[in-house]
């Protein structure tokens, strides 16, 4: 791109270097580049100018007017002022108000100037009224182009406050295109615009900005996301290519004993389709000659577990070690008892590692792992201290991944001098769209259906009003032998969030469930983690009828006895948290419910969310819900999981088919040139590094 684009926007008539450092600190922007890629998040239409008279009580959109200043008022005193202007257009008059900023609006405004008048109408007592219009001298807006569709832009609290508004950005994007003068330098190869039908670049950033009609406007958009997507998917996946080339995987051909007596022996029930399916594509991968990297998503209680235990048997199979990482305590022990059970009679060693593992202990797990004693080796963060050396590890597997940093995650598999095997495993169903992007390097594998017989929760929405009727409820699932969840968002009250917290409902519940006749135990994330674990484990042992807690648990419990799961404030919870705690219940025989309790007055997108969580228990159906309810950066685990480029213009979830088409035409031009070396691609390779981000692993920290 042209050297223009570098020029710092303090430079720019209108700026400054006061204003400069409010747009670095405020918008990230610093250069005329970073301010023509910054974009408008909606547009008004200002093709029409309309009469005073025209405008009625059921006009409820932004309207355009051109009208005189007849009067002018400052009201109120100190906090209370307000700025009042009456304005006519010879066919009835409207009051403006602006609450703040009014010494700055005062000097803006003569008595008997014409001005163009911008703003969302309303009445009161049969009067227009128009609060902090957009107003602009008609002697001005003469001189200089007004687009008919036009942009707005976000602005801060803090640049509002110095005067920089929306249109305040609109001009300084004009000054900037001024001195751009045409020097856009185009970022995709010829035969791609073609091949695609896109519209150039410097057309594109134009019409983005200054659009004459929604024709081209939509033509600028289309093109401006294919670029951003396109410069993903190019970077994402021709990683992906890099790794084919430069890491060989270990070929396990061998499917021996082990597996074969486990299949035969040890398989308490028959795997379903989803499982033989994931199965025989890791079998696969561990047959090609190349280092596997999959993602394997299934939906709680869908049987990951089990698939990842006989994958790991393969490895054995065939003379490697395996491992497999979990995010807490309680999880790793969940899976030494859980393979324990299953390995039952076959000669495989299998050892746990974790933070509370005893000095003694420790140095012999550390000893018999370095001499290759150790089969499968389980544990939590203490896997990627430097002591921790196998003999061949050949197969890594990361479970609950997004709890992991990528250096965690990446300092477990540099324990080989040659990359193992990996499978990284989530219960949080990802929607289609921010798969291809934050996990576009992964061959990815989903379970998509439970095991058989297993009872559907079913998940009833209370509001607070119904609270009898849900402790009666939960009073009749104890006496039946059975234990509760009780979740709730907060820990302590919060004067800005009106939300049951769990000091409260603390109170509360151990009113109506008395001790010594019932046992309340409550959990926390601020507790100390042998507590968690500690009050985890009376809960799963029985002990306890009732386990109080935060979200701390929505990962990693089983307690098959828990039949009900009470979410308290549910509306404050997203789509996919509310589904993995519900999936904390339904792990045994017995039908169990989860009751989501919520305020009578729900925003509309909270009334969206609790209607689909009664409606379904599909997780990927309500993923998909989710990123298009809360868009991708406010999903869980997005961060971690290396989603490090920020997306400017593309939508996750309602551009699926623009990120097809772009991972199409990023599969097709690595295809002919995977490492995009050739000249031609010079243009497609600066994209991509654009958009380089933090990715799952990081194989450039192997030295």
């Amino acid at each position: 791109m042209s050297s223009i684009f570098d020029k710092e926007i303090k430079f720019l008539p209108g700026v400054g270097e006061k204003r400069a450092q409010l747009f670095k600190s405020e918008l990230n922007i610093t250069t005329i580049g970073d301010l023509l890629y910054f974009f408008p998040y909606r547009y008004l239409d200002k093709s029409r100018l309309f009469k005073i008279r025209e405008v009625g009580e059921d006009v409820t959109t932004f309207i355009q007017l051109r009208a005189r200043v007849e009067s002018i008022q400052v009201l109120g005193e100190r906090n209370k002022k307000r700025f009042k202007v009456i304005v006519s257009d010879g066919t009835g008059r409207a009051e403006l108000v602006w609450f703040k900023g009014i010494n700055w609006v005062q000097k803006q405004i003569e008595q008997e100037r014409e001005y163009i008048i911008f703003g969302k109408p309303g009445f009161f007592n049969g009067v227009m009224s128009i609060i902090h219009p957009e107003i602009e001298s008609t002697l001005v807006a003469q001189n200089k182009f007004r687009p008919e569709v036009t942009g707005v832009y976000s602005v801060t609290e803090k640049l509002t406050s110095n005067h920089i508004t929306s249109k305040v950005i609109f001009n300084i994007i004009c000054t900037a295109w001024e001195n751009v003068n045409g020097s856009v330098e185009e970022t995709f190869p010829e035969h791609l615009m073609k091949d695609y039908g896109l519209m150039g670049l410097k057309e594109a950033l134009y019409n983005i900005h200054f659009p004459k009609n929604n024709t081209l406007l939509n033509s600028a958009r289309y093109r401006l996301k294919f670029e951003e997507l396109l410069g993903i998917q190019l970077n994402i996946l021709s990683v992906k290519k890099k790794q084919e080339i430069s890491y060989k995987g270990f070929i396990f051909s061998n499917v021996g004993d082990i597996f074969n007596s486990f299949y035969k022996n040890n398989l308490k029930f028959p795997l379903t389709n989803a499982q033989k399916r994931v199965l025989k594509e890791i079998r696969l991968d561990f047959l090609n000659g190349k280092q596997m990297n999959r993602l394997l998503q299934g939906d709680v209680g869908s049987g990951k577990t089990l698939v990842a235990l006989m994958s790991m048997l393969i490895a054995v199979d065939n003379g490697y070690q395996a491992c497999i990482m979990a995010p807490t305590e309680i999880l790793a022990n969940q899976h030494l008892e859980y393979f324990s059970d299953f390995l039952l009679g076959l000669n495989v060693k299998v050892e746990l590692l974790t933070g509370s593992t005893t000095k003694s202990e420790r140095e012999r797990i550390l000893s018999s792992l370095a001499k290759g004693e150790i089969d499968i080796m389980i544990g939590t963060h203490a896997l990627i201290e430097d002591r921790v050396v196998f003999n061949k590890l050949g197969y890594v597997i990361i479970d609950e991944q997004h709890r992991f940093g990528v250096e965690q995650r990446a300092r477990l598999w540099m324990k080989n001098e040659n990359v193992p095997h990996i499978l990284v495993m989530t219960a949080t169903p990802i929607p289609r769209t921010l798969a291809m992007t934050l996990y576009g390097d992964l061959d990815v594998s989903v379970i998509d259906e439970l095991p058989p017989g297993r009872k559907p929760i079913k998940t009833i929405h209370f509001y607070d009003s119904h609270r009898l009727r849900m402790l009666g409820f939960v009073k009749n699932e104890i006496k039946k032998g059975r234990q509760v969840y009780i979740v709730y968002p907060l820990i302590k009250e919060s004067e800005k969030m009106d939300y049951l917290n769990l000091e409260e409902g603390y109170d509360g519940i151990t009113r109506a469930f008395p001790p010594p006749e019932f046992v309340t135990l409550v959990v926390h994330g601020k507790m100390k983690q042998s507590e968690k674990d500690y009050g985890m484990k009376m809960f799963k042992d029985g002990k306890a009828n009732i386990l109080l807690a935060t979200s701390v648990i929505e990962v990693g419990v089983n307690v098959p006895n828990a039949t009900v799961m009470v979410i308290e404030s549910a509306e404050r919870f997203g789509l996919a948290q509310l589904h993995q705690l519900r999936g904390r219940v339904g792990r045994g025989g017995e039908q169990s419910y989860c009751i989501l309790m919520t305020s009578v007055k729900l925003s509309k997108e909270s009334r969206k969310r609790m209607e689909a969580m009664v409606s379904t228990t599909d997780g990927f159906e309500l993923a998909e819900l989710d990123l298009q309810l809360r868009g991708a950066g406010d999903l869980q685990g997005t961060q971690q999981s290396g989603m490090a480029f920020e997306l400017k213009i593309a939508n996750l979830g309602k551009d699926g088919q623009i990120l097809s088409i772009a991972r199409e035409a990023a599969i097709r031009i690595l295809e002919k040139d995977p490492l995009l070396n050739k000249t031609e691609n010079g243009k497609l390779r600066v994209l991509a590094r654009k958009y380089s981000a933090d990715k799952i692993y990081d194989f450039s920290m192997i030295s």
